[in-house]
């Protein structure tokens, strides 16, 4: 127990919690990403799919148990992702003013050093989002059930649409320096495929922009639309 709790306190152990917990929002956003391209099928296919979201392990769970199980999963997954990202942050900032200058700088990319700032942004968004198309408080056209339509309604005012798409820069960024040192922090490291981790990094985050990004654009030039 005491291990437990040493490591628990620790850089090292703060680093597993963040990677862990990354992984799992990356799984996430995967799947958020490429189901939603569902929307390009029309109404009928993308309302189907959102009512087999709700639906997921019917008969053996009520509708919707095993939806709200995987947002409890989420919701526990990206509180601790910002308790250890904000705890080393603070660490790091502490190191800074007793000589250690350097810590952010040796070999690191841009998007590592906006990865606090960054992560603030994704989740001052995620917050939005969901009370904009799942919970429809942000939404003065929302309506129950009809997630094609909340979708097309929310893209069609250039004002979110436009904040949305800015919104996939940090998360990009976020997502393209996580992912990279994630395969570090959990041992994942070889000499013989190092090479490849910052390219397959980089295209797992240009893909996840450029195909949440084609959302709004799609409802704006018309290509979505009711």
């Amino acid at each position: 127990m005491r291990r437990a709790l040493t490591l628990w306190d620790s850089t090292v152990g703060k680093k597993i919690v963040m990677a862990v917990t990354g992984l799992i929002l990356v799984f996430f956003v995967l799947g958020h990403a490429f189901g939603n391209l569902k929307v390009y099928q029309g109404p009928a296919a993308f309302n189907h799919y959102a009512r087999g979201l709700r639906t997921l392990g019917s008969p053996l769970l009520a509708p919707g148990q095993l939806l709200w199980l995987v947002r409890s999963v989420l919701i526990v997954s990206i509180t601790l992702h910002i308790w250890a990202g904000v705890a080393l942050t603070l660490r790091s900032w502490r190191m800074r003013e007793t000589g250690y200058k350097r810590f952010d700088y040796l070999g690191f990319a841009w998007a590592s050093r906006t990865m606090f700032w960054g992560g603030l942004i994704v989740f001052g968004f995620v917050t939005y989002h969901l009370m904009d198309l799942t919970f429809g408080n942000a939404n003065p056209s929302f309506v129950e059930g009809n997630v094609y339509h909340n979708f097309v309604a929310s893209f069609s005012n250039p004002a979110i649409a436009a904040t949305y798409i800015v919104a996939m820069i940090p998360l990009g960024l976020h997502l393209y320096h996580g992912f990279w040192s994630m395969f570090q922090t959990l041992g994942w490291n070889n000499v013989r495929y190092n090479v490849y981790r910052r390219p397959l990094a980089a295209v797992l985050a240009l893909a996840i922009f450029l195909v949440n990004i084609s959302f709004p654009l799609a409802v704006l030039s018309g290509i979505v639309h009711e």
